[in-house]
C-alpha cells in the first residue's frame, strides 16, 4: 500500500507577477562590469503552475558556487538599491549557517509568491546571498522610513520562519548601502 500525502497548494497572489534574477561574481576578480549588467533575468511567471514549472529545475542553494546571489522580485521591480520601487526601502537581513538555508530560501519564496507574510504590499523581493561561511536571505520593503512597518515586517519574517524570540536580524536602508557600497555591512538597526 501507498502512504498518501495530501497536497496542499498555496493560493496565489494574483496581483503580481514575479520574475527570478541570478547573480555571479568571480571571487577575487574585479571588473569594468558594473553590478547591474551582472544581474541575469531567468524566468517570469505569473501563476502557481508557472512558478513550479521552473522553480523545480532550479538548481538547490547547496549546489551553488559562492558568491552567487539569487533574486525574487515582482514583476517591474529589479533587484537594484536604485530601483524607484527600492530606493527609498532597505531589506531585512537574515543569516543561516549552509546546512538549513536552503529550506528557509524556499520558505520565504514561497511565502512571498502565496502571499503570506503581513506587510507583502510594502515587500518589493527577497534575495538569497550564497557566501563562503554562510547564505543570507533579506527581505526588501518599499519604505526604510516608516519604523513601525519597517518593525511589523520583522515580526512577520520572525513568526514566519519560527524563529526563535532572541534570533538577531539586521536592518539596512538601500541609501546607507549606496554610502557604503555594502549589502551587508553597518547595518542600521538590530532585531
Amino acid at each position: 500500500m501507498f502512504n498518501m500525502v495530501p497536497i496542499i497548494l498555496l493560493p496565489f497572489d494574483d496581483q503580481h507577477k514575479f520574475a527570478f534574477w541570478y547573480t555571479r561574481r568571480t571571487p577575487g576578480v574585479r571588473t569594468q562590469t558594473s553590478y547591474e549588467d551582472n544581474i541575469k533575468r531567468m524566468v517570469d511567471f505569473s501563476t502557481v503552475e508557472g512558478f513550479w514549472i521552473c522553480y523545480c529545475h532550479f538548481a538547490r542553494p547547496s549546489s551553488l558556487p559562492s558568491p552567487t546571489d539569487l533574486h525574487l522580485f515582482k514583476e517591474g521591480i529589479r533587484p537594484l538599491w536604485e530601483d524607484s520601487a527600492n530606493c527609498s526601502g532597505g531589506k531585512w537581513i537574515i543569516r543561516f549557517k549552509k546546512a538549513i538555508s536552503g529550506r528557509f530560501w524556499e520558505d520565504l519564496v514561497l511565502a512571498l509568491v502565496g502571499d503570506q507574510l503581513d506587510y507583502g504590499n510594502d515587500v518589493c523581493g527577497v534575495v538569497l546571498s550564497v557566501r563562503f561561511n554562510e547564505d543570507i536571505l533579506s527581505v526588501w520593503n518599499r519604505n526604510a522610513s516608516d519604523h513601525q512597518a519597517v518593525m511589523a515586517l520583522r515580526d512577520a519574517i520572525k513568526r514566519h520562519f519560527k524563529l526563535p524570540h532572541g534570533y538577531i536580524m539586521e536592518y539596512k536602508p538601500h541609501d546607507a548601502s549606496l554610502r557604503d557600497n555594502s549589502s551587508y555591512r553597518n547595518t542600521w538597526l538590530r532585531g
